[in-house]
């Protein structure tokens, strides 16, 4: 199997733009589909949402689309707006400079701009079906030059009802087109479009390799909107104060600004990548393990060797744009029979990853707000509490009541406990990060600044004839999690 995107027929420019975002080694479906792809056969492929099927059909039409000629050559329809406006933002980020012209279009946004955007000439366009239409209707979006079509989730295509509407595209497009469907799974349905409308498709299939292990709790947490993640994570970091823990980001340049920004906090951290020599690596892996540093800021190409035992918790700072990425991710902790914590940072543009990450772990989660100034102090005093049980329970209890015998003639015993409390909790907890965290939850929104943030969107079933009916738009945000971290204290985290 080929282990390499040159391998694959990519050209090298874009190769090293790949490894630049994190895409070092095809996955599986690319491997499959992109050979095809490049040498113009249709191909049918059946994957789930995560395994990297954008890639598998957006890097053959970025590879062979003609820059020199200004028109429409290849569209990608989607179920819905939210993974419309997800593939056209990773095409761009696969795009080189100058590359092509990608244009997004679905209902609810501006048609004029679209409009305008189509008359100015685009060589992409991903979209929603309904809006395809309008814009063919208008003759504002003309398809008989059109060299690649893409299907993406033909599945939901059906259960949101618009096969009829794909089939009414399609009869525009030229028969010679290059042809790609992309789908879950395989109903009948799908199969007659596949019969009608591919050309002795080559057929890739790729099962999910991973499934998220329940014995991890995972939890999400969406940053306000006058908040930077980086600020958003400062908090979160106070309240569970990770006795060890990997925060994954995307970049090199984002590990160090990251790092820079939790060691002025006053954390042990340091940042784990690519530009590290190996020694390097090798002397931060040592001090990890022995505890010498409690977290690393780390990207998915270094994380690879970052195998620690008794690992507490995973920070997701930024979703991979693989979602078996995500579940290999987190599976860093709760490993050996012990209970683990993953914890994700979303915007609320992000939220719609929210529905494809449920989708792919198999499970619901939900969405909380940032804790507050109390709940980490409660918190804090119930760790400090477990402690001091602990204590009492020791060997070395014994060696220190001759010290309280001589201070008790002088001072009350519940004094004396309370000084030496006093010391121990200085000593544990640190000032600079108790003040960094506050700092970020006293920050207060520009009230110039208009709130857009709306409901979570959960997913409620499997699929129907409706086009919104699997939709519950009742939000899931919450403040309280104590009722989770009793649970998790005792030993049942799971979901």
């Amino acid at each position: 199997m080929p282990s390499s995107f040159q391998s694959l027929g990519i050209s090298e420019a874009r190769v090293q733009k790949l490894i630049s975002i994190g895409f070092t080694e095809p996955t599986a479906i690319q491997v499959q589909a992109i050979p095809h792809l490049m040498a113009g056969t249709d191909v049918l492929g059946q994957a789930q949402t995560g395994t990297g099927k954008t890639a598998a059909f957006a890097l053959p039409i970025l590879e062979r689309i003609d820059l020199n000629q200004n028109t429409l050559q290849a569209i990608i329809l989607t179920p819905t707006r939210e993974l419309a406006i997800q593939v056209s933002q990773a095409i761009r980020g696969f795009n080189l400079k100058p590359g092509a012209k990608i244009l997004t279009v679905y209902g609810g946004q501006a048609i004029d701009r679209q409009i305008s955007h189509l008359q100015r000439g685009v060589h992409v366009v991903v979209g929603t079906p309904g809006r395809v239409i309008d814009l063919m209707d208008r003759g504002d979006l003309r398809l008989d030059n059109l060299s690649w079509f893409v299907l993406d989730e033909a599945d939901e295509m059906l259960n949101m009802g618009f096969i009829q509407d794909v089939e009414k595209i399609l009869a525009t497009t030229p028969t010679n087109r290059q042809t790609a469907f992309f789908s879950a799974t395989m109903p009948p349905q799908v199969r007659r479009l596949v019969k009608n409308y591919l050309r002795t498709p080559v057929v890739v299939k790729v099962e999910s390799e991973v499934t998220a292990p329940t014995r991890i709790d995972q939890q999400i947490y969406q940053v306000p909107q006058h908040l930077t993640k980086e600020e958003a994570l400062l908090p979160i970091l106070e309240l569970e104060s990770p006795t060890s823990a990997i925060i994954f980001v995307r970049t090199k340049d984002s590990a160090s600004k990251l790092t820079d920004i939790l060691q002025a906090a006053g954390h042990s951290v340091d940042e784990y990548h690519g530009n590290l020599s190996q020694s390097q690596r090798e002397s931060l892996l040592r001090r990890f393990r022995n505890q010498q540093v409690k977290w690393v800021v780390a990207t998915d190409i270094a994380a690879r060797g970052l195998d620690i035992d008794g690992l507490t918790h995973v920070f997701n700072l930024e979703l991979p744009d693989d979602l078996e990425r995500y579940v290999h991710r987190i599976g860093r902790t709760g490993r050996a029979g012990k209970t683990g914590i993953a914890i994700t940072l979303v915007t609320a543009k992000e939220r719609y990853k929210i529905r494809q990450l449920e989708k792919h772990v198999g499970q619901p989660l939900e969405v909380s707000s940032l804790p507050t100034i109390a709940q980490i102090q409660e918190r804090r005093i119930a760790r400090f509490t477990e402690q001091i049980h602990q204590a009492l329970s020791g060997e070395r209890l014994a060696s220190f009541l001759p010290l309280v015998s001589q201070l008790s003639q002088e001072y009350d015993a519940q004094a004396i406990a309370a000084a030496a409390l006093q010391l121990a909790y200085s000593h544990i907890q640190s000032e600079k990060s108790e003040q960094a965290a506050l700092n970020v939850l006293s920050k207060q929104p520009d009230k110039s600044v208009k709130n857009t943030t709306k409901p979570v969107k959960r997913f409620q079933g499997n699929g129907g004839g409706g086009r919104r009916s699997d939709f519950d738009s009742r939000p899931t945000i919450r403040s309280d999690r104590s009722d989770k971290y009793a649970s998790s204290s005792s030993g049942s985290s799971n979901r």
